[in-house]
């Protein structure tokens, strides 16, 4: 298992230097963004798909820092009923550019449609206890998820390439349940999850309990720790108190004209680096049962903690989770 970042949270400076961050940190994965909410400012898509010399070049960049590119990351909404929105076709470009760098792993979402033909804004329908929260599923999946996902499969297939759904709330997979479920409806044999633990953790899902669950269908993971918070209690999961923010005031801007909300203070609960939200017992079983139940997976490190700094936050995570993997080591080798 490869240990690595997902280097966005290194954005601030040229790939260069954010593979010598990893370096650094005594890490060797990278996972690469490649559109969809964020720019691919760490990869020249243009260079690499029309010179074979470009793409080896940068390559090089990773070959010669004893680093492997894990995965390109296209986390979005592929589903997006906004034409104007581009997150579907950096999907559908995302599969061929990865099989172009010898990449076999594609990171994404799983997308969130409008409830109704003709919408134009996503709609996120969840506990649908009545018939017209039905509607809208049947709608969103036979009609928008699953002749998409059937296409994704089909492109992935064809290009040797493994497309994993990280499971998010916004989107119609975003829990063990509709990953299956959309995995069943479209015969998909190229789509599993991606097993980022951060949003199950706050719906009250054990990580643990997933893998187990999901077993071979986790094709790639994610370490990003959530701390749930005293505020639980009375705000609940499902805390609604963001705010917006004026466009001027906000440095979080995302593609599709998507712009992040300012946190609530006092929230239910909070990103926070690997290791401050879950002690270093459960990192170690995660790892460990991460290896075991898809031992072919490698795991990337997602700082979104912000009372650190970015490299404060990566080696609060990388010790966290170097621990975890000699703890695997000392097991196998019974020392």
């Amino acid at each position: 298992m490869k240990l690595g970042v997902y280097t966005a949270i290194l954005h601030d400076r040229e790939l260069p230097e954010a593979l010598d961050v990893l370096v650094e940190l005594g890490l060797d994965g990278a996972e690469i963004n490649v559109g969809g909410f964020l720019p691919p400012r760490h990869l020249p898509i243009d260079a690499v798909l029309s010179s074979d010399v470009a793409r080896d070049e940068y390559l090089a960049l990773f070959a010669d820092r004893g680093i492997a590119i894990t995965a390109l990351n296209c986390n979005g909404n592929p589903l997006h009923p906004d034409p104007a929105v581009t997150h579907r076709a950096d999907l559908l470009a995302a599969i061929p550019i990865a099989a172009r760098l010898g990449v076999d792993r594609v990171i994404t979402m799983s997308g969130s449609p409008a409830n109704h033909a003709g919408g134009v804004r996503p709609a996120w329908v969840v506990n649908p206890w009545n018939s017209v929260d039905m509607d809208s599923l049947d709608y969103q999946w036979d009609e928008v998820a699953v002749p998409f996902w059937r296409e994704v499969d089909r492109l992935a297939a064809d290009h040797g390439v493994k497309v994993g759904i990280e499971m998010h709330p916004q989107n119609v997979v975003f829990n063990p349940a509709t990953l299956i479920r959309l995995v069943e409806r479209t015969n998909a044999t190229h789509v599993g999850a991606e097993m980022d633990p951060s949003h199950l953790f706050w719906q009250q899902i054990d990580p643990i309990v997933a893998l187990e669950h999901l077993g071979e269908l986790v094709i790639t993971a994610a370490a990003k720790d959530v701390r749930i918070n005293p505020a639980v209690a009375l705000h609940g999961v499902l805390d609604d108190r963001f705010r917006r923010m004026p466009a001027e005031e906000n440095p979080l801007a995302l593609g599709g004209g998507y712009t992040l909300c300012e946190w609530p203070t006092e929230a239910a609960w909070d990103f926070v680096a690997v290791g401050l939200g879950h002690d270093q017992e459960f990192w170690n079983r995660f790892v460990a049962t991460l290896a075991r139940t898809a031992p072919d997976v490698d795991l990337a490190i997602e700082h979104e903690d912000a009372s650190l700094g970015r490299i404060e936050g990566l080696e609060v995570a990388a010790s966290t989770l170097k621990v975890a993997l000699a703890n695997i080591s000392r097991e196998a080798t019974g020392r």
